[in-house]
């Protein structure tokens, strides 16, 4: 599939500013139609579907499970998604991935996803407003309103650009191993949301499109002789 061994198929370096090129072209411009699709659907909720209140009864049937242990487990799911880890863990990948590859046009790739992916959601975020569930919250209420979730978003785009990297391991069983692992933290991180009263289901499903988007354009952001 040459879409996800691009960067291994072709390993040419590429210019600095034809990078910079490539990347307003094939990955900031098409964020802004993200961004325009998001924003149109969250209007759509808090308009014409008149905020889909039904979705508080699913927030309230979630609290209904909740236990000290699973308040305690979702605690630490829901903190891999805060700003300060995902930026934390993005900022120590690319430096290893730089240092391993010698490829800066490849270990950019994390720092990219998570700077469009935080770019659509803070924007977004800020146009539609969507007020939180009406239930009880255990997360400090970031200043952003509910739509769409930026824990869910920013995880989803970091985890799965890493996914998409160790498509480059030889180790067949070490690659699968990793890959299921990168992609199981956003489901964690989208549970976590859900259990502790911060985001409406679609809050979450539009931060986790936003995420696997903003990932998608992140790792194509450069053209390669294979795509």
């Amino acid at each position: 599939m040459p879409f996800l061994t691009r960067y291994s198929d072709d390993q040419s370096t590429p210019g600095i500013g034809e990078a910079l090129r490539d990347a307003a072209l094939r990955a900031v411009a098409p964020a802004v139609l993200l961004w325009a699709a998001i924003v149109g659907i969250g209007e759509l909720i808090r308009g014409p579907l008149g905020g889909l209140n039904s979705e508080n009864a699913v927030s309230r049937d979630v609290q209904k499970t909740r236990t000290p242990t699973w308040d305690d487990i979702t605690a630490v799911w829901s903190h891999i998604g805060n700003t300060e880890i995902v930026i934390g863990v993005c900022v120590v990948a690319v430096a290893i991935l730089w240092w391993r590859t010698r490829q800066w046009w490849v270990a950019v790739t994390p720092a990219l996803a998570i700077a469009l992916q935080a770019t659509v959601f803070v924007i977004a975020t800020t146009v539609v407003g969507r007020q939180r569930p009406t239930v009880p919250h255990l997360d400090p209420a970031p200043p952003t309103s509910s739509y769409p979730s930026g824990h869910v978003g920013a995880s989803t785009a970091l985890y799965v650009t890493f996914a998409l990297l160790a498509q480059r391991i030889e180790r067949s069983w070490l690659r699968r191993v990793l890959t299921t692992l990168f992609l199981l933290v956003p489901v964690l991180v989208a549970y976590a949301r859900l259990y502790r009263g911060m985001h409406h289901v679609t809050d979450i499903l539009v931060g986790a499109v936003n995420g696997l988007a903003c990932a998608t354009l992140a790792w194509g952001y450069l053209r390669r002789r294979t795509s």
